[in-house]
């Protein structure tokens, strides 16, 4: 590893568009035997944070949400506050960290999360930005930078591109996909990751970014810039106490996803099913879509399942209806909700 120039604190970037797999390769950062004290700072797009709970939290990491809002923009002013208290705790003896991941949300641009660096005094002085990764899904990849501006400067910003998902996707789109990056960016290596498994020496300390060369992309860099999201894509929180029934709830996700598959960019959650004593953890994609285990509610903790739907125009009232028919004990199929 290298190290820290005059005191400052290296700081990654992790980006990539919603459903990725930027908090499956953080997972894989944390669990990584690399010695390093990693301060992560989540960023998720909704009024619910759900990536905490799908974190690891077996080492000694600090974590810090920023939710109901992109990190580069509605909350970037949070961001150096954080940053700033992070430095004062550590400065203290307070906290101890040797790292800073910060896991945007994935509707962010990343270039003014990496103006942050170079125009904030304080930040400049305490932190350096060492790299941007970017994780791209070889499965929607494609659509994604047809449709997104911000799936475009994920990759073109990128001082690493890691493919995601490509055992999901044929050979041949695979290097159709690669060919595109190296358009967009020739500078970046493209490297596989699977499942987040990836060398950790290609993703931590690299000193990878370098002004110059962003310079030379945008000129404006280094100008305040104004973002804007698309006005079709929003967020909804789903809570709720009681326990789901799984078969009922599965029945419903597979109607759900078949009529409003398409418009679902980015679907996850952490449920509470009946007769189960852990969580289920999961996650979704468009129409790819994957549960697992999580840990065991604690026996004095309230148990509610706590969902976040992210997409175009998303019919909110008919999937809370929906998913309200999936309750336990509820009679009623969950199918009528979208037939009716």
């Amino acid at each position: 590893m290298k190290q820290e120039r005059a005191g400052q604190i290296p700081v990654t970037i992790l980006t990539g568009f919603l459903g990725a797999g930027k908090t499956t390769l953080l997972n894989r950062i944390l669990r990584e035997a690399h010695g390093l004290r990693i301060a992560v700072i989540e960023n998720e797009f909704g009024e619910a944070g759900i990536d905490n709970e799908i974190l690891l939290q077996e080492r000694d990491e600090q974590i810090v949400e920023m939710n109901n809002g992109c990190i580069c923009c509605t909350v970037r002013g949070d961001l150096v506050r954080i940053l700033g208290e992070l430095q004062s705790r550590r400065n203290s003896g307070r906290l101890r960290f040797d790292h800073v991941v910060i896991e945007t949300t994935g509707l962010a641009d990343p270039a003014p999360v990496a103006q942050t660096f170079f125009v904030d005094a304080d930040v400049a002085r305490d932190y350096r930005l060492d790299a941007i990764i970017t994780v791209v899904d070889a499965v929607h990849a494609n659509a994604q930078l047809d449709e997104h501006h911000e799936a475009q400067e994920q990759a073109g910003f990128a001082d690493r591109l890691l493919l995601s998902k490509t055992d999901l996707a044929s050979a041949g789109a695979v290097q159709a996909l690669s060919q595109r990056l190296r358009a967009i960016n020739p500078r970046a290596p493209i490297l596989p990751v699977a499942f987040g498994n990836v060398d950790i020496a290609e993703v931590l300390d690299i000193d990878g970014f370098r002004l110059d060369a962003i310079l030379q992309v945008d000129p404006a860099f280094l100008d305040d810039v104004s973002h804007e999201h698309d006005d079709d894509i929003g967020s909804f929180a789903y809570r709720d106490a009681r326990p789901f029934d799984l078969e009922r709830l599965e029945t419903f996700f597979s109607l759900m996803l078949k009529t409003y598959g398409p418009d679902l960019l980015r679907y996850k959650g952490v449920l509470h099913i009946e007769g189960k004593p852990n969580r289920v953890i999961f996650q979704g994609v468009h129409m790819l879509f994957a549960a697992d285990e999580g840990k065991p509610w604690a026996a004095d903790e309230p148990r509610e399942s706590t969902m976040v739907f992210i997409g175009r125009d998303l019919p909110r009232a008919l999937i809370e209806k929906g998913l309200a028919l999936c309750r336990a004990g509820v009679s009623t199929d969950p199918a009528e909700a979208l037939t009716t």
